[in-house]
């Protein structure tokens, strides 16, 4: 087995990559990083100093591939088990490269912002910038509930690298703002991400580590 992947399962940009491996078939070694322990840490970041997860390891070619988009465009070079998460039209992978960064930086990110404010100390909250994280994720579900009117998945018809960024980026949007009665086709749409065989795996692997998410 030549694959190597440091994350954690609780990590929505784990999630993105574990989705793509479990719909490729990919085998792969698993390594949960602790963070906070310090051996855990330590050998994590002496495989990749930035300390960011997750990050896949090739032992067959020696290489060290971190960045979410990165390593499932590795996979689907290397590893696609013949399914098809980038198209191969330029144009279709183009789109797909598109909507994979709007929820990346649309919705991971504000949602980071939401939760990561949490875990604040008072007296160290950023209230403005909270709120700011929320407007975008407003506006960004809002550009979803109208593209989802009449698309099963994120592009069209397939279920792409897109839809693996999107189920994460929505399962914990949800949660810190839900949007169940708001945005009907969001909601809709999270729930046959949630049902697809691959998320659904994640999710329950994720269950013994949700108790670490902030309320």
């Amino acid at each position: 087995m030549s694959l190597e992947l440091y994350f954690h399962p609780l990590s929505s940009f784990c999630q993105k990559v574990l989705i793509a491996l479990y719909e490729t078939g990919t085998p792969f070694e698993p390594h949960i990083v602790d963070l906070g322990d310090p051996q855990s840490r330590g050998a994590f970041l002496k495989l990749w100093p930035i300390g960011k997860f997750p990050v896949l390891r090739d032992t067959e070619t020696d290489r060290i591939i971190p960045e979410t988009t990165i390593i499932i465009e590795y996979l689907a070079q290397h590893h696609s088990g013949g399914t098809e998460l980038l198209p191969r039209d330029p144009d279709l992978a183009l789109r797909t490269r598109q909507r994979d960064r709007f929820y990346d930086l649309y919705v991971n990110d504000p949602v980071g912002k939401i939760v990561t404010d949490k875990l604040r100390p008072m007296g160290q909250k950023d209230e403005l910038g909270v709120e700011q994280a929320r407007a975008l994720l407003r506006t960004s579900l809002d550009l979803i509930e109208t593209e989802m009117r009449d698309r099963r998945w994120a592009i069209g018809d397939a279920f792409s690298m897109a839809d693996c960024a999107a189920a994460p980026s929505l399962f914990y949007a949800d949660k810190v703002m839900p949007f169940g009665e708001s945005h009907k086709n969001v909601a809709a749409y999270l729930a046959r991400l949630s049902q697809r065989p691959s998320f659904a795996r994640v999710l329950e692997e994720a269950k013994p580590y949700l108790a670490l998410f902030p309320k």
